[in-house]
């Protein structure tokens, strides 16, 4: 299995180094990435997330909310969005035939009416709370603009059934995919949340943590550390705090315990992003390029 990394339009929030640690100063914005992962398996391309989308970028107004184009103002480049990295990378959109999501938020499920033959696999749990659309933050984060079209394509399961990973419960045999793609339940940023956990042909696990976490040092276990402005929009964001932060905790001593087994990032840190993949988060995926297999220290 080859897994591409690729950004799928960076969002560039208020707070400049509150939020991502490096930016010079305050009051310019920030830079954080959009992970998605591209899967070459034997069943076609699986795309883990989609990011924002075509149409997000042709008009956002229509697509997505204005309190948050205002707080995180999405970098609307046609040329990385998922759609047409694929094609850089010179696959047709056709041949992604599954897309597994983290979460319905829209800066991850903006893609979805890109890829029009493509499965769509998600939490059962998460299904049903976007639809519900009971809070008014909920009507800004979960857009059916972006996926009324795709609706009739979603597949869904129950959170807690499965077996055993890692200390984890989660989601085996995911309907027409291969056996080393799984999800991983991690509710508390939305009531559906889960990881994604894909197998490396050499056994070696990566979990892509989506939104469970959005800053490398969350993960250390003595002193774990983030920044203000992201603890503040996780802090908005999130749907169930004490689960949230048992996750967290989880996740770390997942890295603690099996670092050396399974290789951990989360959807929005441009240090890992850049750490994996060896170029900025500004550059589309290539052929030959970086984005294959992680090469963390």
């Amino acid at each position: 299995m080859r897994i591409h990394h690729l950004n799928c339009i960076s969002t560039c929030p208020l707070g400049g180094k509150l939020m991502d640690s490096r930016t010079p100063g305050v009051l310019t914005r920030g830079h954080l990435c959009c992970h998605c992962l591209l899967l070459e398996t034997n069943r076609g391309l699986v795309l883990v997330d989609t990011g924002l989308g075509l149409r997000d970028v042709a008009n956002p107004r229509s697509r997505l909310s204005g309190f948050f184009l205002a707080l995180l103002s999405p970098d609307f480049r046609e040329e990385m969005t998922a759609a047409r990295q694929v094609e850089k990378l010179g696959f047709s959109r056709r041949d992604v035939t599954h897309i597994v999501l983290t979460h319905l938020d829209f800066d991850h499920a903006g893609g979805l009416d890109d890829f029009p033959g493509a499965a769509v696999h998600m939490l059962r749990q998460e299904r049903d709370s976007a639809v519900a659309q009971k809070t008014w933050l909920d009507r800004q984060r979960f857009r059916p603009q972006q996926w009324a079209s795709s609706r009739p394509r979603w597949q869904v399961y129950a959170g807690g059934q499965g077996e055993p990973w890692y200390g984890f419960d989660c989601v085996r045999s995911l309907a027409g995919l291969p056996p080393e793609i799984l999800m991983v339940p991690l509710p508390g940023h939305t009531h559906g949340h889960a990881g994604i956990a894909i197998q490396e042909d050499g056994g070696r696990w990566l979990l892509q943590a989506g939104d469970a976490y959005f800053f490398h040092r969350e993960m250390d276990l003595e002193r774990p550390y983030c920044t203000p402005g992201l603890r503040m929009y996780q802090a908005l964001m999130e749907k169930n705090r004490r689960a949230r932060l048992a996750n967290q905790q989880r996740l770390r001593e997942l890295r603690h315990a099996h670092g050396k087994e399974v290789e951990l990032f989360c959807g929005h840190d441009p240090i890992e992003f850049e750490r994996i993949t060896g170029h900025g988060m500004d550059m589309p995926a290539a052929r030959g390029g970086g984005g294959g297999r992680p090469q963390f220290a």
